[in-house]
Protein backbone atom coordinates (compact mmCIF):
# COMPACT_ATOMS: atom_id res chain seq x y z
CA UNK A 1 0.00 0.00 0.00
CA UNK A 2 1.20 3.55 -1.04
CA UNK A 3 0.81 6.78 0.56
CA UNK A 4 -1.08 7.98 -2.49
CA UNK A 5 -3.54 4.79 -2.45
CA UNK A 6 -2.31 3.18 -5.62
CA UNK A 7 -1.21 -0.33 -6.10
CA UNK A 8 1.84 -0.83 -7.87
CA UNK A 9 0.73 -4.21 -9.52
CA UNK A 10 -1.95 -2.40 -10.70
CA UNK A 11 -0.04 0.19 -12.13
CA UNK A 12 2.13 -2.06 -13.59
CA UNK A 13 -0.73 -3.77 -15.47
CA UNK A 14 -1.12 -0.05 -16.96
CA UNK A 15 2.78 0.13 -18.00
CA UNK A 16 1.29 -3.11 -19.81
CA UNK A 17 -1.50 -2.01 -21.91
CA UNK A 18 -0.09 1.29 -23.01
CA UNK A 19 3.17 -0.08 -23.95
CA UNK A 20 0.71 -2.37 -26.02
CA UNK A 21 -0.15 0.88 -28.46
CA UNK A 22 3.34 1.31 -28.68
CA UNK A 23 4.48 -2.47 -29.41
CA UNK A 24 1.63 -2.34 -32.21
CA UNK A 25 2.67 1.12 -33.35
CA UNK A 26 -0.47 3.13 -33.18
CA UNK A 27 1.57 5.76 -31.45
CA UNK A 28 5.13 5.91 -31.61
CA UNK A 29 5.59 6.84 -27.78
CA UNK A 30 3.58 8.29 -25.12
CA UNK A 31 4.16 9.70 -21.59
CA UNK A 32 1.33 9.00 -18.70
CA UNK A 33 0.85 10.89 -15.43
CA UNK A 34 -0.92 9.67 -12.45
CA UNK A 35 -0.62 11.70 -8.91
CA UNK A 36 -2.49 10.98 -6.08
CA UNK A 37 -2.03 12.69 -2.79
CA UNK A 38 1.09 13.86 -3.82
CA UNK A 39 2.54 10.50 -5.22
CA UNK A 40 3.54 10.87 -8.70
CA UNK A 41 4.02 7.97 -10.78
CA UNK A 42 5.30 8.86 -14.60
CA UNK A 43 6.37 6.49 -17.21
CA UNK A 44 7.41 7.27 -20.20
CA UNK A 45 7.11 4.53 -23.27
CA UNK A 46 8.64 4.79 -27.18
CA UNK A 47 10.10 7.09 -29.50
CA UNK A 48 9.28 10.97 -30.04
CA UNK A 49 8.42 9.80 -33.98
CA UNK A 50 8.28 6.89 -35.90
CA UNK A 51 10.73 4.66 -36.81
CA UNK A 52 13.08 7.00 -34.72
CA UNK A 53 16.04 6.34 -32.19
CA UNK A 54 15.47 9.53 -30.33
CA UNK A 55 13.17 7.81 -26.85
CA UNK A 56 10.51 9.99 -25.49
CA UNK A 57 11.42 11.64 -22.04
CA UNK A 58 9.70 12.92 -18.65
CA UNK A 59 10.25 16.65 -20.10
CA UNK A 60 9.14 16.30 -24.31
CA UNK A 61 7.19 18.94 -25.66
CA UNK A 62 3.26 17.97 -26.91
CA UNK A 63 1.16 20.33 -28.67
CA UNK A 64 -1.81 20.05 -26.77
CA UNK A 65 -4.34 21.77 -28.61
CA UNK A 66 -7.41 22.15 -26.31
CA UNK A 67 -6.02 21.49 -23.63
CA UNK A 68 -5.16 25.01 -24.09
CA UNK A 69 -9.17 26.12 -23.53
CA UNK A 70 -8.85 25.44 -19.38
CA UNK A 71 -5.79 27.33 -19.07
CA UNK A 72 -7.50 29.79 -21.13
CA UNK A 73 -10.45 29.63 -18.67
CA UNK A 74 -8.57 30.25 -15.76
CA UNK A 75 -6.75 33.21 -17.00
CA UNK A 76 -10.15 34.73 -17.53
CA UNK A 77 -11.15 34.17 -14.17
CA UNK A 78 -7.80 35.97 -13.02
CA UNK A 79 -9.31 39.08 -14.51
CA UNK A 80 -13.25 38.80 -13.21
CA UNK A 81 -11.51 38.01 -10.11
CA UNK A 82 -9.51 41.67 -10.20
CA UNK A 83 -13.28 42.54 -11.45
CA UNK A 84 -11.28 44.26 -14.99
CA UNK A 85 -14.16 42.06 -16.89
CA UNK A 86 -17.62 41.09 -15.38
CA UNK A 87 -19.17 38.05 -16.07
CA UNK A 88 -22.54 38.92 -17.50
CA UNK A 89 -21.58 42.09 -18.97
CA UNK A 90 -21.94 42.25 -22.94
CA UNK A 91 -18.12 41.60 -24.11
CA UNK A 92 -19.01 44.81 -26.76
CA UNK A 93 -17.14 47.08 -24.54
CA UNK A 94 -13.72 45.29 -25.64
CA UNK A 95 -14.99 43.63 -28.36
CA UNK A 96 -16.50 45.82 -30.58
CA UNK A 97 -16.50 43.49 -33.40
CA UNK A 98 -19.16 41.35 -31.91
CA UNK A 99 -21.65 44.13 -31.11
CA UNK A 100 -25.15 43.79 -32.80
CA UNK A 101 -24.75 40.43 -33.85
CA UNK A 102 -26.95 39.29 -36.61
CA UNK A 103 -27.99 35.90 -36.25
CA UNK A 104 -28.91 32.66 -39.03
CA UNK A 105 -32.59 32.68 -39.62
CA UNK A 106 -31.66 28.56 -40.54
CA UNK A 107 -28.59 27.47 -40.08
CA UNK A 108 -28.26 26.10 -43.89
CA UNK A 109 -29.38 29.39 -44.93
CA UNK A 110 -28.00 32.44 -46.97
CA UNK A 111 -25.61 34.45 -44.78
CA UNK A 112 -28.04 37.45 -45.56
CA UNK A 113 -30.90 35.13 -44.48
CA UNK A 114 -30.42 36.75 -40.72
CA UNK A 115 -32.68 38.29 -37.62
CA UNK A 116 -31.02 40.59 -35.41
CA UNK A 117 -29.38 38.86 -32.10
CA UNK A 118 -32.14 38.49 -29.14
CA UNK A 119 -29.13 40.29 -26.98
CA UNK A 120 -25.43 40.59 -26.46
CA UNK A 121 -22.74 38.15 -26.02
CA UNK A 122 -21.18 38.10 -22.77
CA UNK A 123 -18.49 36.89 -21.16
CA UNK A 124 -19.97 33.54 -19.34
CA UNK A 125 -21.02 33.07 -22.98
CA UNK A 126 -17.93 32.90 -24.20
CA UNK A 127 -16.80 30.21 -20.97
CA UNK A 128 -19.25 28.26 -21.35
CA UNK A 129 -19.50 28.20 -25.63
CA UNK A 130 -23.02 29.32 -25.85
CA UNK A 131 -22.02 32.50 -27.42
CA UNK A 132 -23.88 31.08 -31.04
CA UNK A 133 -20.93 30.49 -32.79
CA UNK A 134 -18.23 27.48 -33.02
CA UNK A 135 -16.93 23.90 -34.73
CA UNK A 136 -19.54 21.53 -35.94
CA UNK A 137 -18.91 17.98 -36.79
CA UNK A 138 -19.41 18.11 -40.53
CA UNK A 139 -17.56 18.69 -43.90
CA UNK A 140 -16.20 22.29 -43.96
CA UNK A 141 -18.78 22.80 -47.23
CA UNK A 142 -21.47 20.73 -45.30
CA UNK A 143 -23.58 24.75 -44.77
CA UNK A 144 -23.01 28.55 -46.21
CA UNK A 145 -21.58 29.86 -42.81
CA UNK A 146 -19.27 26.82 -42.17
CA UNK A 147 -17.91 27.53 -45.58
CA UNK A 148 -17.68 31.19 -44.93
CA UNK A 149 -15.80 30.45 -41.76
CA UNK A 150 -13.35 28.07 -43.21
CA UNK A 151 -12.38 30.38 -45.76
CA UNK A 152 -11.54 33.50 -43.44
CA UNK A 153 -9.65 31.24 -41.76
CA UNK A 154 -10.07 32.21 -38.04
CA UNK A 155 -9.72 28.08 -37.14
CA UNK A 156 -12.55 25.84 -37.78
CA UNK A 157 -10.57 23.10 -38.68
CA UNK A 158 -7.13 21.26 -36.39
CA UNK A 159 -5.04 23.57 -35.12
CA UNK A 160 -2.82 25.32 -37.67
CA UNK A 161 -1.60 28.30 -36.03
CA UNK A 162 0.17 29.21 -39.21
CA UNK A 163 -2.85 30.17 -41.32
CA UNK A 164 -4.36 32.18 -38.68
CA UNK A 165 -4.06 36.00 -38.77
CA UNK A 166 -3.15 38.58 -35.84
CA UNK A 167 -6.00 39.10 -33.25
CA UNK A 168 -7.29 42.29 -34.36
CA UNK A 169 -7.73 41.04 -38.20
CA UNK A 170 -8.89 37.83 -36.72
CA UNK A 171 -12.20 39.97 -34.64
CA UNK A 172 -12.33 41.54 -38.03
CA UNK A 173 -13.36 38.80 -40.03
CA UNK A 174 -15.42 36.94 -36.90
CA UNK A 175 -16.87 39.86 -36.94
CA UNK A 176 -18.07 39.73 -40.61
CA UNK A 177 -19.77 36.57 -40.11
CA UNK A 178 -23.81 36.41 -38.91
CA UNK A 179 -23.87 33.76 -35.76
CA UNK A 180 -24.89 30.89 -36.18
CA UNK A 181 -27.55 30.37 -33.10
CA UNK A 182 -28.87 32.83 -30.86
CA UNK A 183 -26.75 34.13 -27.95
CA UNK A 184 -27.21 31.28 -24.83
CA UNK A 185 -29.15 28.89 -27.17
CA UNK A 186 -26.76 25.80 -27.33
CA UNK A 187 -23.34 25.09 -26.91
CA UNK A 188 -20.98 25.39 -29.54
CA UNK A 189 -17.54 24.16 -29.29
CA UNK A 190 -14.18 25.93 -29.65
CA UNK A 191 -14.42 29.68 -30.97
CA UNK A 192 -15.31 31.00 -27.52
CA UNK A 193 -12.13 30.47 -26.32
CA UNK A 194 -10.26 31.93 -29.17
CA UNK A 195 -12.12 35.02 -28.17
CA UNK A 196 -11.42 35.03 -25.10
CA UNK A 197 -7.74 34.90 -25.54
CA UNK A 198 -8.46 38.39 -27.57
CA UNK A 199 -10.63 40.04 -24.82
CA UNK A 200 -7.87 39.32 -22.22
CA UNK A 201 -5.33 41.12 -24.28
CA UNK A 202 -7.86 44.17 -24.74
CA UNK A 203 -8.93 44.12 -20.94
CA UNK A 204 -5.31 43.50 -19.54
CA UNK A 205 -3.38 45.77 -21.89
CA UNK A 206 -0.79 42.77 -22.56
CA UNK A 207 -0.47 40.08 -25.10
CA UNK A 208 -2.05 37.06 -24.51
CA UNK A 209 1.31 35.31 -24.19
CA UNK A 210 2.74 37.35 -21.91
CA UNK A 211 -0.75 37.50 -19.38
CA UNK A 212 -0.55 33.53 -19.11
CA UNK A 213 3.39 34.05 -18.79
CA UNK A 214 3.01 36.76 -16.36
CA UNK A 215 -0.11 35.44 -14.49
CA UNK A 216 -0.43 31.61 -14.42
CA UNK A 217 2.90 30.00 -16.19
CA UNK A 218 5.86 31.68 -14.17
CA UNK A 219 3.91 31.53 -10.66
CA UNK A 220 3.52 27.26 -11.51
CA UNK A 221 6.92 26.95 -12.97
CA UNK A 222 5.38 25.98 -16.40
CA UNK A 223 8.49 26.64 -18.40
CA UNK A 224 8.27 24.67 -21.24
CA UNK A 225 4.54 25.98 -21.65
CA UNK A 226 3.66 28.67 -24.30
CA UNK A 227 2.58 29.44 -27.98
CA UNK A 228 6.01 28.27 -29.86
CA UNK A 229 8.79 26.34 -29.02
CA UNK A 230 12.51 27.92 -29.22
CA UNK A 231 14.95 26.99 -30.83
CA UNK A 232 16.65 25.32 -28.21
CA UNK A 233 14.43 23.52 -26.77
CA UNK A 234 13.48 22.02 -30.42
CA UNK A 235 14.88 18.38 -30.09
CA UNK A 236 12.41 18.17 -27.35
CA UNK A 237 9.12 18.66 -29.48
CA UNK A 238 7.94 15.15 -30.33
CA UNK A 239 6.47 14.39 -34.02
CA UNK A 240 2.73 14.84 -34.46
CA UNK A 241 1.00 12.59 -36.90
CA UNK A 242 -2.43 12.14 -37.82
CA UNK A 243 -4.03 9.07 -39.39
CA UNK A 244 -4.67 8.80 -43.00
CA UNK A 245 -7.91 7.99 -43.48
CA UNK A 246 -7.13 5.68 -46.70
CA UNK A 247 -4.02 3.46 -46.00
CA UNK A 248 -4.95 4.12 -41.95
CA UNK A 249 -1.18 4.82 -41.53
CA UNK A 250 0.34 7.05 -39.28
CA UNK A 251 1.15 10.81 -41.72
CA UNK A 252 3.12 13.45 -40.51
CA UNK A 253 1.13 16.34 -39.84
CA UNK A 254 3.77 18.45 -38.05
CA UNK A 255 7.33 18.53 -37.73
CA UNK A 256 9.31 19.71 -34.79
CA UNK A 257 11.91 21.65 -37.01
CA UNK A 258 10.46 24.01 -39.48
CA UNK A 259 6.98 22.93 -38.40
CA UNK A 260 3.99 24.90 -37.13
CA UNK A 261 5.24 25.32 -33.37
CA UNK A 262 9.02 26.29 -34.61
CA UNK A 263 8.46 29.61 -34.29
CA UNK A 264 6.12 32.56 -33.45
CA UNK A 265 2.93 33.42 -34.77
CA UNK A 266 0.61 36.22 -35.39
CA UNK A 267 -2.41 34.03 -33.54
CA UNK A 268 -2.08 33.05 -29.85
CA UNK A 269 -5.16 30.67 -29.80
CA UNK A 270 -7.02 30.42 -26.32
CA UNK A 271 -8.34 27.36 -28.15
CA UNK A 272 -5.87 25.05 -29.25
CA UNK A 273 -2.43 26.73 -29.76
CA UNK A 274 -0.07 25.74 -26.99
CA UNK A 275 2.72 23.30 -26.69
CA UNK A 276 3.30 22.00 -22.65
CA UNK A 277 5.52 19.12 -20.77
CA UNK A 278 3.64 16.29 -18.85
CA UNK A 279 4.98 18.09 -15.40
CA UNK A 280 3.92 21.63 -16.55
CA UNK A 281 0.45 20.59 -17.45
CA UNK A 282 0.21 18.54 -14.08
CA UNK A 283 1.24 22.16 -12.28
CA UNK A 284 -1.59 23.60 -13.51
CA UNK A 285 -3.98 20.41 -12.87
CA UNK A 286 -2.63 20.04 -9.41
CA UNK A 287 -3.04 24.10 -8.82
CA UNK A 288 -6.64 23.44 -9.89
CA UNK A 289 -7.27 20.35 -7.26
CA UNK A 290 -5.99 22.31 -4.64
CA UNK A 291 -8.52 24.91 -5.38
CA UNK A 292 -6.35 27.89 -7.04
CA UNK A 293 -3.40 27.22 -4.79
CA UNK A 294 0.49 26.20 -5.53
CA UNK A 295 2.60 26.00 -2.68
CA UNK A 296 2.45 29.50 -1.29
CA UNK A 297 0.81 31.32 -4.54
CA UNK A 298 -2.53 31.72 -4.96
CA UNK A 299 -3.65 32.14 -8.81
CA UNK A 300 -7.20 31.72 -8.42
CA UNK A 301 -9.81 31.89 -5.34
CA UNK A 302 -11.11 28.51 -4.14
CA UNK A 303 -14.37 30.64 -5.28
CA UNK A 304 -13.67 30.63 -8.54
CA UNK A 305 -12.46 27.28 -9.29
CA UNK A 306 -15.60 25.78 -7.88
CA UNK A 307 -17.53 27.87 -10.34
CA UNK A 308 -15.44 27.24 -13.37
CA UNK A 309 -15.44 22.91 -12.45
CA UNK A 310 -19.36 23.06 -11.73
CA UNK A 311 -21.43 22.13 -14.63
CA UNK A 312 -23.12 25.30 -16.24
CA UNK A 313 -25.63 23.75 -19.47
CA UNK A 314 -29.34 23.66 -18.78
CA UNK A 315 -30.89 20.39 -19.47
CA UNK A 316 -32.20 22.12 -22.95
CA UNK A 317 -28.88 23.12 -23.90
CA UNK A 318 -27.41 19.35 -23.60
CA UNK A 319 -30.04 18.15 -25.32
CA UNK A 320 -29.14 19.78 -28.30
CA UNK A 321 -25.63 20.50 -28.31
CA UNK A 322 -23.01 18.24 -27.95
CA UNK A 323 -19.63 16.84 -30.29
CA UNK A 324 -21.41 13.97 -30.62
CA UNK A 325 -25.10 12.61 -29.58
CA UNK A 326 -24.86 11.61 -26.24
CA UNK A 327 -21.96 13.65 -25.36
CA UNK A 328 -23.23 15.35 -22.62
CA UNK A 329 -25.40 12.44 -20.97
CA UNK A 330 -22.97 12.30 -18.25
CA UNK A 331 -20.79 15.00 -18.67
CA UNK A 332 -21.79 18.58 -18.64
CA UNK A 333 -19.68 21.68 -19.26
CA UNK A 334 -18.07 24.37 -16.97
CA UNK A 335 -15.57 27.03 -17.61
CA UNK A 336 -13.50 25.48 -20.22
CA UNK A 337 -13.78 22.08 -18.58
CA UNK A 338 -16.35 18.81 -18.83
CA UNK A 339 -17.63 18.06 -15.86
CA UNK A 340 -18.46 14.19 -15.56
CA UNK A 341 -22.18 14.50 -13.69
CA UNK A 342 -22.78 10.63 -13.30
CA UNK A 343 -21.19 7.41 -12.91
CA UNK A 344 -21.47 5.67 -15.79
CA UNK A 345 -17.90 4.39 -15.52
CA UNK A 346 -14.96 3.32 -13.91
CA UNK A 347 -13.52 6.44 -14.43
CA UNK A 348 -16.66 8.97 -13.96
CA UNK A 349 -16.30 9.63 -10.72
CA UNK A 350 -19.02 12.91 -10.14
CA UNK A 351 -17.35 16.01 -9.85
CA UNK A 352 -14.14 14.73 -11.83
CA UNK A 353 -13.35 17.80 -14.57
CA UNK A 354 -11.10 18.04 -17.38
CA UNK A 355 -10.61 18.24 -20.98
CA UNK A 356 -8.80 16.30 -24.20
CA UNK A 357 -6.49 17.63 -27.12
CA UNK A 358 -7.11 16.40 -30.58
CA UNK A 359 -3.81 15.85 -31.34
CA UNK A 360 -3.53 12.93 -29.11
CA UNK A 361 -3.56 14.65 -24.86
CA UNK A 362 -6.03 14.43 -22.09
CA UNK A 363 -5.97 15.85 -18.67
CA UNK A 364 -8.49 15.47 -15.49
CA UNK A 365 -8.10 16.36 -12.06
CA UNK A 366 -10.51 14.62 -9.30
CA UNK A 367 -11.72 16.20 -6.60
CA UNK A 368 -13.42 13.03 -5.14
CA UNK A 369 -10.29 10.61 -5.28
CA UNK A 370 -7.06 13.80 -4.82
CA UNK A 371 -6.03 12.51 -8.44
CA UNK A 372 -4.30 14.11 -11.40
CA UNK A 373 -4.09 11.76 -14.97
CA UNK A 374 -2.43 13.02 -17.68
CA UNK A 375 -1.75 11.34 -20.72
CA UNK A 376 0.93 12.58 -23.59
CA UNK A 377 1.07 11.26 -27.20
CA UNK A 378 1.27 12.89 -30.38
CA UNK A 379 -1.13 11.08 -32.73
CA UNK A 380 -4.31 12.52 -33.64
CA UNK A 381 -7.95 11.38 -32.77
CA UNK A 382 -9.81 10.64 -35.75
CA UNK A 383 -12.45 11.28 -34.38
CA UNK A 384 -14.45 13.39 -31.27
CA UNK A 385 -15.12 10.12 -29.22
CA UNK A 386 -12.03 9.76 -27.35
CA UNK A 387 -9.92 6.93 -28.74
CA UNK A 388 -9.00 3.56 -27.20
CA UNK A 389 -5.58 4.61 -25.99
CA UNK A 390 -7.84 7.40 -24.25
CA UNK A 391 -10.23 5.04 -22.49
CA UNK A 392 -7.75 2.27 -21.41
CA UNK A 393 -5.49 4.70 -20.14
CA UNK A 394 -8.16 6.10 -18.39
CA UNK A 395 -9.51 2.77 -17.09
CA UNK A 396 -5.65 1.59 -15.91
CA UNK A 397 -5.15 5.02 -13.94
CA UNK A 398 -8.36 4.26 -11.65
CA UNK A 399 -8.21 0.30 -11.38
CA UNK A 400 -4.54 1.33 -9.86
CA UNK A 401 -6.73 2.60 -6.84
CA UNK A 402 -6.13 0.94 -4.14
CA UNK A 403 -8.37 1.88 -1.15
Amino acid sequence: MSTGGLSRARLGRMHDVMAGYVERGEVPGLVTLVSRRGEVHVDVIGMKAVGGSDPMRRDTIFRISSMTKPITAAATMILVEECKIRLDEPVDRWLPELAERKVLKRLDGPLDDTVPAKRPITVRDLLTFRMGFGQMMAPPDAYPILKAASEQQIGMGPPSPSSMPAPDEWMRRLGSLPLMHQPGEKWMYNTGSDVLGVLIARASGQTFETFLRERIFEPLGMKDTSFSVPEASLDRLATSYWTDPTSGKLTVYDEPRGGQWSRPLAFPSGAGGLVSTIDDYLAFGQMMLNQGKHGSERILSRLSVELMTTDQLTPEQKAVSGLVPGSFDSNGWGFGVAVVTRRDDIAAVPGRYGWDGGMGTSWYSDPREEMVTILMTQCAWTSPSPPDICLDFWTSAYQSIDD
